[in-house]
């Protein structure tokens, strides 16, 4: 029975073909690519038959065929749309496990962002198509299946909205588009938050604005004005008042403290 398969990510795939899959109900079709992976991201229902095992298919699911396997897909529509990716992995360093088929949940849409920008970028820039796919394989390997293999990993929900306020700390983020973005509800975000980081998401939040701004006052000639507008506070005396809070000094005794530090070695 065939419910895992092995990637190695060290090196990035080479895209041989990629683009948008049609097919109808008059299946099974069955395929078997020597040599070629397999990915597809799925729109509709039907079933995966791998190594003896069938793996239902639902929209947002995402599935990995290893060369040289068999594989049949039984569809439930008369017209059924996948993206898709057939492609080659030249690495041969660490291996990480990722089930055959699994939902992609909150990152089927950064997925299917960046297959479609794969299926682009194949016919003009092997490269490009490559770097997408790249991004695609790595985010399979934190995906909820591929996850609960590794001791300790993070609720896929909280890894999302962890990922959201990262990409947002230089502007206003409220709790509850975190949990739009996460695909909870806001009192289990907030227990998500409570056992995963150990604060509330508005002290997570605040904690890493403040573990930003203390790099970036350390570590670059940023003005502070400017340092505060991308931690996301830019009223100076908010700004001041947090960093006293949170880094125990002002704005600026926390640059020279540092700057300090790094003249006398």
């Amino acid at each position: 029975m065939t419910e895992r398969v092995e990637l190695a990510l060290d090196l990035p795939p080479q895209v041989v073909n990629a683009g948008v899959g049609v097919h109808g109900s008059a299946g099974p079709e069955v395929f078997r690519l020597p040599h070629l992976w397999q990915l597809h991201l799925y729109g509709y229902s039907g079933t995966l038959e791998l190594g003896g095992s069938a793996h239902p298919i639902r929209p947002r699911h995402v599935s990995l065929v290893p060369p040289d396997a068999e594989v049949r897909f039984h569809y439930g529509a008369r017209r059924c749309e996948h993206l898709y990716a057939h492609f080659r992995l030249p690495g041969g360093g660490e291996r990480r496990k990722v089930p055959v088929m699994q939902d992609a949940g909150a990152d089927a849409a950064a997925l299917r962002e960046a297959l479609r920008q794969t299926v682009a970028a194949t016919a003009q820039s092997q490269a490009r198509a490559s770097a997408e796919l790249w991004t695609v394989l790595w985010r399979t390997t934190g995906l909820t299946g591929a996850a609960e293999s590794r001791p300790g990993a993070p609720h896929p929900a909280l890894r999302t909205a962890l990922a959201h306020i990262e990409e947002r700390l230089a502007g206003p983020v409220s709790v509850p588009d975190i949990a739009r973005a996460a695909g909870v509800s806001h009192t289990h975000l907030t227990r998500l938050f409570r056992e995963g980081t150990g604060a509330t998401v508005v002290g997570y939040i605040r904690r890493r604005r403040m573990e930003r701004a203390r790099h970036l006052l350390r570590a670059s000639t940023l003005a502070i004005p400017a340092i505060a507008a991308t931690v996301g506070i830019p009223d100076l005396q908010a700004f001041n008042k947090a960093c006293r809070k949170e880094l125990g000094a002002s704005p600026r005794a926390v640059r020279d403290a540092a700057w300090s530090s790094a003249a006398d070695r």
